[in-house]
């Protein structure tokens, strides 16, 4: 069994390596931490883990790392001798760990899920306990855990029904490793109920629901301030500004031609279109002008001189990280990723900042978030384009609807919180009896 997946894995990563070695190297810096992937530490790490009680989390990329964020801050309240490594896939997951965790936190690269490199990984870092977020399942890595007794936790578990399926079919392969599992924390009963049926012990499954409603807490200070970008870039005082957020292909395309026509009827209407992949940021620019739409990138904008009253109608968010601070400005958003392309993006944001927000008919990958909101009236989903124009008019021209919305998307934030800290009390319950908390001797005795 471990033979045949070890050999499909093998013949899988040569055969897309050089795509993802090259898209490494077009985002850049793609130097910093990449022997890690090969379970390769350098001294600072190594002497950082030695001889300590360490916590191995891991965030698949950015949304995840929001999650692992607040998991870990809750975390360092209730054992702060422990040491905490946090890993991610992705080099905007590293982008958002640096940007939102403290020194002192470790952070890396996870390794690649070959046998050597897991093993020379876990060697080093020796984890008392591992958390995954979500449902991230590598099974070199978990064997690799299983074998050396470390207790393995899955938090904020959710499984679609197409996952479901699939690791069904898969079962002779992963039903050893979901029975494995320390702890087991999922969104909902659903979801419970397919963790089981994939072998999870029914003991070992809570559900505790989303941490992404803990994740929608706003205590960051903004980095910059939109008003000052706004000014740079000549945009009438108090306009009405539409957010169009984490968009992907082909709906930049429909946000420019509904605004060209919405702006006729709000000339002070401002368009922020913020695509889901900054690459991705020339295509969309192409795509506005193209609907008639003149835009500017957000890195084009100079604080030292300012451009011409309506020279531009719209801002193209070509940078990382930003997404937040624009919401936070927006009279009504529009979430990407559910007009032209499946899955949905994260809504819980936008609503927990009280915003009006509109989406459209593919939110898979948020099903429960989506249908909590628009059943508490939190948000409107719309089926295609023509919608869409229709319910952004509508909303756009009576500002009590999108109070309304606003309030109602928050109510179902605050009523679905508290997810982060009934996660942390299940993975920390059975470390207790092993004295985990307690500061390590110089001597410890390390697994081996």
């Amino acid at each position: 069994m471990r033979f045949i997946y070890n050999l499909l894995f093998l013949f899988s990563f040569l055969l897309t390596a050089p795509f993802y070695f090259f898209k490494m190297w077009r985002r850049g810096h793609w130097k910093r931490g990449f022997w890690q992937r090969f379970g390769v530490f350098d001294t600072p790490i190594k002497a950082a883990v030695s001889n300590r009680n360490c916590l191995w989390i891991h965030a698949v990329s950015v949304g995840e790392v929001n999650l692992a964020t607040q998991l870990i801050r809750s975390l360092e309240r209730h054992a702060p001798n422990l040491k905490l490594l946090v890993s991610t896939t992705t080099s905007t997951g590293m982008s958002e760990l640096k940007k939102k965790l403290p020194t002192h936190i470790i952070k890396v690269y996870f390794p690649i899920d070959w046998p050597m490199f897991i093993n020379r990984a876990l060697r080093v870092v020796n984890p008392e306990a591992i958390v995954l977020v979500e449902a991230e399942i590598w099974p070199n890595f978990l064997w690799k855990a299983q074998s050396r007794g470390i207790p393995v936790f899955l938090i904020n578990a959710r499984m679609s029904e197409r996952s479901f399926q699939r690791y069904r079919r898969a079962r002779f392969l992963f039903g050893g490793i979901f029975a494995s599992f320390a702890g087991v924390g999922v969104q909902n009963e659903e979801d419970g109920q397919r963790m089981i049926t994939l072998g999870c012990r029914p003991r070992k499954v809570k559900e505790l629901g989303n941490l992404k409603f803990d994740s929608a807490k706003l205590d960051e200070r903004p980095a910059f301030s939109v008003g000052d970008i706004f000014r740079q870039i000549a945009v009438p005082a108090n306009p009405m500004v539409l957010v169009g957020g984490s968009t992907h292909e082909g709906e930049e395309a429909i946000l420019g031609e509904i605004y060209v026509r919405l702006k006729k009827v709000f000339p002070n209407l401002f368009l922020v279109v913020v695509p889901r992949h900054f690459e991705r940021s020339q295509d969309a620019g192409r795509d506005l002008k193209k609907s008639g739409v003149r835009p500017v990138f957000r890195t084009e904008v100079s604080m030292q001189s300012q451009s011409n009253p309506g020279e531009f109608d719209c801002l193209v968010v070509n940078t990382t990280g930003e997404l937040l601070q624009f919401y936070a400005c927006a009279s009504l958003i529009f979430i990407g990723k559910s007009l032209t392309a499946k899955g949905g993006q994260n809504p819980l944001e936008p609503a927990s900042l009280g915003k009006a927000i509109v989406f459209g008919p593919n939110m898979q990958n948020f099903r429960s978030i989506t249908e909590s909101l628009v059943g508490a009236g939190g948000a409107r989903q719309v089926a295609d384009a023509v919608e869409l124009e229709s319910v952004m008019l509508h909303l756009l021209a009576n500002e009590q609807a999108r109070n309304e919305l606003g309030q109602a998307a928050m109510k179902v934030i605050t009523e679905n919180q508290g997810a982060v800290e009934r996660s942390v009390q299940m993975i920390l319950k059975p470390l207790r009896k092993d004295d985990v908390f307690l500061s390590p001797s110089p001597d410890a005795k390390k697994r081996v």
